[in-house]
């Protein structure tokens, strides 16, 4: 991820055609050392290729990625019960929170300790 985002960093800066001497020299800027394998890689998979139209082909495939999270049923609270439905809700979530609140505290340690 280091390598494509200085090779992204040094396209925005207006090299269009980033050299691996360009990406080496932009994550020792930082004090990273890149692996000359994932350098040469990602040039390889590149070469010949415009940034703006290989991230336009990968935005248009996860588009059609399943995102998760299905349609959650909705409850009702039942006829002429009048509301009872919400607050009964409200309640299974504060002892929903409670409960988290308790397994927090039986992990034998604590984080500021």
């Amino acid at each position: 991820m280091r390598v494509i985002s200085a090779y992204l960093l040094a396209v925005l800066g207006g090299n269009s055609s980033p050299s691996a001497d360009d990406i080496n020299k932009i994550l020792g800027s930082v004090g990273i050392e890149a692996d000359s394998e994932r350098v040469d890689a990602l040039l390889k998979e590149l070469d010949g290729k415009d940034i703006t139209e290989v991230i336009a082909a990968g935005v248009s495939k996860l588009a059609s990625v399943p995102s998760g999270g299905g349609a959650m049923a909705a409850s009702s609270g039942g006829g002429g019960g009048g509301g009872g439905g919400a607050a009964e809700a409200a309640k299974e979530e504060e002892k929903k929170e409670e409960e988290e609140e308790e397994e927090d505290e039986d992990m034998g340690f604590s984080l500021f300790d």
